[in-house]
């Protein structure tokens, strides 16, 4: 009788072991994953990620700065600075700055400037203006990852109207990208110009602004 009293109760016991051993599913939590990252929506159109049209046929591509290789060599470019189209808005310019403007409309004449492969047209901008003791502000844009010149000789953007400041071209054509992405070539003739008109009275219509 001890005997199978005893067998019962070693059975018993291994029953509720394995009864006990079995896997709990109910409060097991489904694996935890890390919410989709979004990717920033494609830029409409043919535009590039910081917002340049496509470039013309012929034209330079854009070349990024954080891409732009300087070398050694050494190379010239044609370098001026001119607001003369103030001359003719002078009654918009508040009277403290109109002592500022040139007579002849010259902030810098045509200069030849030394510079090296790779640099933009910012760089050397940045450096004339050193050189000639020029004042010169400018703010970085990352949106358009290029340098935005609101400047030059204390003469800045909206000082001639909602629609002026200042725009740059080379051999006569105005980028649609910044100039710190404009490298320069050998022989490149660099205009910095103050437009009072949002590009049109100094050659640009690609703005918008009124014909001449």
């Amino acid at each position: 009788m001890r005997y199978k009293r005893f067998w019962l109760v070693l059975l018993l016991t291994l029953l509720l072991c394995l009864s006990g051993c079995g896997t709990n599913t109910d409060n097991v939590q489904p694996p935890q994953t890390e919410p989709p990252v979004e990717t920033p929506a494609a830029t409409e159109g043919t535009q590039d990620r910081y917002k340049t049209d496509p470039v013309p046929e012929g034209k330079p591509q854009p070349v990024e700065p954080q891409n732009a290789q300087v070398t050694d060599n050494t190379y010239t470019c044609t370098l001026s600075i001119s607001c003369a189209t103030i001359l003719d808005n002078m009654d918009l310019v508040e009277a403290q700055k109109q002592p500022l403007v040139p007579a002849d409309g010259w902030l810098l004449p045509e200069t030849t400037m030394t510079f090296y492969q790779g640099e933009s047209v910012f760089d050397v901008l940045l450096r004339v203006c050193k050189e000639n003791k020029l004042h010169m502000e400018y703010m970085d844009t990352p949106m358009y990852n290029s340098a935005y010149i609101e400047g030059i000789g204390n003469l800045y953007e909206f000082d001639v109207g909602p629609l002026s400041g200042w725009m740059y071209n080379v051999n006569g054509w105005f980028p649609n990208y910044g100039c710190s992405r404009y490298a320069l070539q050998d022989g490149d003739v660099v205009c910095w110009v103050y437009t009072c008109d949002l590009g049109s009275d100094v050659g640009d219509n690609s703005m918008g602004g009124q014909q001449p």
